[in-house]
């Protein structure tokens, strides 16, 4: 079974810059390991070793590729001249071409983006595959392919043909760091540089008409005993139309 993890390809929030207009500034963010990455990284390898199969990393734009040849992934692929997109659907059309491009792939896994949640679903609309989100860890017994996600205080497992998306949403934070070892080895393992012109993918992206921050609305501090204080308090919701 084939299996492509794809990683680094959210935006690093961090490194964005809001205007005194609302507007975001994303020119300095880079393509950083979400906290789901690691997460969905485990998932592809286990799918993997319990066929003997083999799983390939996809990542775009500024990504660092290294990030998974130095945790085991065998062979990369990297959209190295993808522009850093707003666009969900744009940015899901692009991995998608990829997945074609690579070829015979069985099961996608993508970390759940919180900054950019639509990806995942986007992505299997666009390869015409099922998707499911939300899950805590995917794998491989028995030569079924099996999901877990929690729904409130309960643990589902799912039974799941393929090809499909898998989006992984990490439980923790907890990322295994590469030693040097590692990261020699990653040097000799194989990247492919694809182009947007490679992949015959020319993404389209949103047009900001307008942005504004929120209204903030003054704070009122009620003086006074408390029952005068909770008498004011009820006076202000109800001018406000609360009560």
């Amino acid at each position: 079974m084939k299996a492509v993890v794809v990683y680094k390809w959210a935006r690093n929030a961090e490194d964005a810059i809001v205007r005194t207009d609302g507007s975001i500034d994303w020119r300095n963010a880079r393509m950083a390991a979400g906290e789901d990455d690691p997460a969905a990284l485990v998932a592809a390898k286990q799918i993997a070793a319990a066929t003997g199969g083999t799983v390939i990393g996809l990542t775009m734009g500024d990504g660092d590729a290294s990030w998974a040849l130095a945790r085991g992934v065998e062979q990369a692929f990297s959209v190295a001249d993808a522009p850093s997109l707003a666009d969900n659907g744009a940015t899901a059309a692009i991995l998608a071409a990829a997945v074609r491009h690579i070829g015979d792939v069985d099961v996608v896994v993508i970390g759940d983006s919180k900054q950019e949640p639509g990806v995942p679903v986007a992505l299997a609309g666009e390869l015409g595959w099922p998707a499911l989100v939300g899950l805590h860890s995917a794998s491989m017994p028995a030569g079924q392919l099996q999901a877990v996600r929690r729904a409130g205080a309960e643990q589902q497992t799912l039974n799941l043909a393929t090809p499909v998306v898998l989006g992984i949403s990490a439980e923790s934070d907890a990322d295994q760091v590469p030693g040097m070892k590692e990261l020699l080895a990653a040097r000799k393992r194989p990247l492919t540089k694809l182009s947007l012109s490679d992949l015959a993918a020319a993404p389209g992206d949103l047009v900001s008409i307008s942005c504004r921050k929120p209204d903030s609305t003054p704070t009122r501090v009620f003086d006074g005993d408390p029952a005068e204080a909770a008498a004011q308090l009820v006076a202000a919701l109800r001018g406000e139309g609360v009560l």
